[in-house]
Order: structure tokens, then sequence, then C-alpha cells
């Protein structure tokens, strides 16, 4: 009774300060959407953590800890990477067009065609992955802690955190995101802690005591060998730049916090302090799956998705479960947050403002409020059906995989050269997803001599999820490169949307090869 009271508690103090904020949305589209540009790097950067950490991240990594050990920590730590790809490519030219989408950027770049395909997608990508896959993750810590039904579980998440995302917009969604990322390190950091403070009652009392009981190689972030887990560590690192670049630097729901920044050194301050931010989850969210191995192996069985609610029903008193399932609450509700925010966001500057042109601010708001309603409804009947569809947070990653590299490629190349047409972006878009989907589907559902998975099936071709994404990254490429070798049709002239090389601040510099230092130093342990 004492846990359902802190998390009534919870829910309720996350929707009042949410609505508190909501009145500082004001009357403009652009304080609904974009905060008013008054984002200060703080929040910049606890709300891009906020928006990436769900539940998918605490339930997922714990079980892939629990399975494979920390190579799934450099899902995490690449991260930090491709933050700064954030911060040193993509900001600067995100704010100095003044953009309010990034499909705004593409028909910038290119044209309206382009604008289109991508709104498309990353609409898709938000209610399906960002939101659907949220919901689910979060409904099965509910049933497992409380017997709550998945169904009533997602209901309850959804009408929570709609209230304070529909009503309130960016600002309310970043000022909720902020306090949420404290509650979800605490929560997830007292699961370590007591996990570490056990171990001596089953003989473990060292770290190389804790490497024999669990496999050396559970606690190796970097191995070159690709038989034991179906990935090497090369794969991780050319497939994860494909997928981190896309997700970090393409994607509406999480760039959209750089673009309410109140300046363009706050947005790269912010981005770099998600990257700092980042180095947590492998040691608060990975870690604890490898020690449930060692700890609860036996309890868990084949039911790897019970790894984090085992780890709390067994580790946590009473009332103290209650936080921790707040800590997950805070993951569901700040992802979902963020993503509706982005529909709305994409829906109203891309398909409505360009259907009717000089809509009002009251019309634009109205629209991005129904919008979020809508994709709540939508994402709440699809979430269910995730149930049988494999590791949640390896799936989620494979889903994203079908139209990441044909973005990456038209983005990247369309920054660092001039050559990129028009329609090289536009067929590259859909002929690299349209393959990478056909691809997806082949490996899902069609058996090839006897064999499922043929594709990445060491009795098949042997080519990975990851290895597929950059092989999509590079047919994308060529697409987009043939294609405009021999496209005669005049190239964008305007110079803002080009690699420029420009002096940074200081503090940006320094911080930034601290976080590189910092991320060298713990390769080189976990090694």
């Amino acid at each position: 009774m004492l846990d359902i009271l802190v998390i009534v508690i919870y829910m309720v103090a996350i929707i009042f300060v949410g609505l508190w904020y909501s009145r500082e949305s004001g009357n403009t589209s652009k304080q609904y959407f974009l905060a008013g540009k008054t984002l200060t790097w703080s929040v910049v950067g606890a709300s891009l953590f906020a928006s990436n950490i769900s539940t998918v991240h605490l339930v997922g990594l714990a079980e892939s800890g629990f399975k494979d050990g920390i190579v799934w920590g450099n899902f995490e730590w690449l991260s930090s990477f491709e933050l700064l790809i954030l911060a040193f490519v993509f900001i600067p030219f995100y704010l100095r067009t003044k953009i309010t989408t990034l499909p705004e950027f593409l028909e910038k770049r290119y044209d309206n065609r382009s604008r289109v395909v991508l709104a498309v997608f990353s609409i898709l990508a938000a209610l399906f992955m960002h939101i659907g896959v949220s919901f689910y993750a979060g409904a099965i810590v509910f049933e497992e802690m409380f017997g709550i039904n998945i169904v009533w579980s997602i209901i309850i998440i959804a009408i929570a955190t709609g209230i304070y995302t529909i009503i309130g917009g960016l600002k309310s969604v970043v000022v909720t995101e902020t306090l949420q990322t404290i509650v979800l390190i605490l929560g997830s950091l007292l699961i370590t802690v007591l996990a570490v403070y056990k171990l001596p009652t089953i003989g473990i009392d060292s770290y190389e005591s804790l490497k024999q009981a669990v496999d050396p190689d559970r606690l190796k972030a970097v191995s070159f060998d690709a038989t034991k887990k179906g990935f090497s560590f090369f794969d991780i690192l050319a497939g994860h730049l494909i997928l981190g670049i896309w997700y970090w630097c393409t994607d509406q729901t999480i760039v959209q916090r750089t673009l309410g920044a109140k300046s363009e050194k706050q947005a790269k301050l912010g981005a770099i302090f998600a990257g700092f931010l980042k180095i947590l989850p492998v040691f608060i969210m990975v870690l604890p799956g490898i020690l449930a191995f060692a700890l609860f192996k036996d309890d868990i069985g084949v039911d790897t998705k019970s790894v984090l609610p085992v780890l709390i029903k067994e580790l946590l008193p009473v009332g103290l479960k209650g936080l921790m399932v707040a800590a997950l609450l805070a993951a569901v509700m700040s992802s979902v947050a963020a993503a509706l925010n982005s529909c709305s966001t994409l829906v109203v500057y891309d398909i409505f403002d360009k259907i009717k042109t000089n809509l009002s601010d009251k019309s634009k708001i109205r629209i991005g409020r129904i919008t979020g309603a809508v994709v709540l409804v939508i994402a709440v009947i699809w979430s269910p059906f995730l149930g049988n569809l494999g590791g949640i947070f390896e799936l989620i990653n494979q889903m994203f995989s079908i139209f990441a590299p044909s973005i990456v490629a038209v983005f990247l190349w369309g920054v660092l050269s001039k050559k990129g047409t028009a329609n090289a972006s536009f067929w590259t878009l859909l002929g690299g997803s349209a393959f990478a989907l056909t691809i997806f589907i082949i490996e899902k559902y069609v058996v090839i001599n006897g064999v499922e998975n043929y594709i990445s099936s060491s009795e098949g071709l042997y080519i990975n999820w990851l290895r597929q994404t950059y092989i999509y990254f590079i047919i994308s490429s060529a697409i987009y490169f043939i294609i405009s070798s021999i496209d005669k049709s005049p190239q964008v002239e305007n110079e803002q949307l080009y690699l420029k090389v420009k002096n940074t601040s200081k503090t940006v510099r320094i911080l930034s090869v601290t976080l590189v230092i910092v991320m060298l130093c713990i390769y080189a342990f976990f090694y």
C-alpha cells in the first residue's frame, strides 16, 4: 500500500509541475513548440538525457546485461561521441537557419518532397517506437510488480503524461524531464548499490571474484570476436555511429530541445552535458543486469524480461519499491512526453502549415494539442501488441535501422557537400528505406533453405543487424552520389546550409576534450 501511495504522489506531483509551467506556454506557437527559445544548457542536457532514457532502457538494458554483459553499454557510451557531433556539426546549421523542425531543414537544403518524407518517417518513429515501445516496457514492470493488466497500465501512464504535455507544450515537457532525470538516476543508482551490497552474501567480495562468477567476458566492453555474441566491437562502432547520428542529430523528438535553446553556445553546452550523463546508464542500468546474473540467475531463468522487476522485488524494501517504480514512470513519461511534443510540432509545421499558410498562433496550438491527443490514443492501442516481438532494446534498434541509414546519408552528405541534389535526397530516402524494410521483412518472416532469420543466422549469410545498418548506409550513400552525379537540376546556393568551421567558446572546447578523455579512460578499463 505504501508503494502505491509513493507512486500516486509522484504522478500527481509531476502533473502539477507540468501544469504549473504550462502557464508559461503563452499564446504564441514559438512559446508552445520551442519554449520561447529560453532553455539553458542544464535544462537542454537533462532533457536530452531524459527523453532518451525510456523504460526501454531500464528494462531492456538490464535484460541485455543479464544475457550478454557490458558490451551493450556501448550503445550508451558511444552516444557521448555522437552528442559531440550534434554540438559541433549540426547545431550550428539548425540554429543559424532558424528552423522549427528538421524536415524544414531538408526543404531548405533540397526541396519540399524530402521534407514531407522525413516528416512522415519522424511521426511514425515517434508514434510506433518512441511512444508505443515505451508504454509496453513500462507496463511490463507494472504487471510484474502489482499485477496490473498491461492495457490498464498503459492507459494510466498515457493519461498522466498526456495531461501536462498536451496542455503545456515544450516548456512543461523539459521542466518535468529535468526533474525526472534526477528521480531516474537516483532510483537506478539505488538498485545498483543494493545489488552490490548483497554480493558478499553469496561469496563475491571483489571485482575479480565478480568477473569469475559472471564470466569475465560479461565485463568486457570491447571484443572483436563476433562468434560469442553475434557481433563484434567494429559492428557496434560502425552500426551505432549510423543509428546514433540519426537519433541524436536528425530525430525531431531529440533535437527539438536544442532548437529551443537560448543561444548556440547554450545548445552546444547542453549536448555536451548530455554526453557526460550518458556515461551513467552502463553503471546503473546494464550493471544491475550483470549483478542479477550473479544473484538471481535461477529465479529469472529464461524469462529475461523479468530481470529488472526481480531486482526490484528482491532488493528493495516497502516504500523504496514505490520510489523505483516512480523512476520507471519518470523514464516512460519523459520519453513519451518528448515524442508527443515532437509529433505535434511536425504535424503543425510540416503538414498543416504547408496545406494552409499563415495559420494563426491560436490555430497552430489547437492543432498541436489535438495531434497530441490522437497520437496518444493510437499509441495506447498499438503498444500491447509488442509482446511477442523479441528482446525490447534490440528490437527497437533493429526497427530504427530500417530508415536511419538513408536519413543519415541525406543529412550528412547534404551538410558536408554542395553536390547533393533534391532528386538525390528524395530517392535516397525512399529507395534506401524501402531496401532496408524489405530485408527486415525477409529476416523476420521468410524461411530460406529451412533456416529462420537467414540473413543474420550463422547458418545463413551471418550478417547481423548492426552490420546490416552500416551496409544500408553505404547503399544509401551510393544512391545519393550516383543520382547527384547524373542529375542536372540546379544546386541550392544558401551558404548557411553547408559546413563552415567557426570559432567556438573556450568552455565548449575544454568540456568537449574532457568528455573524450573520460570516455577513452573508461574504454581502457573495460577493454
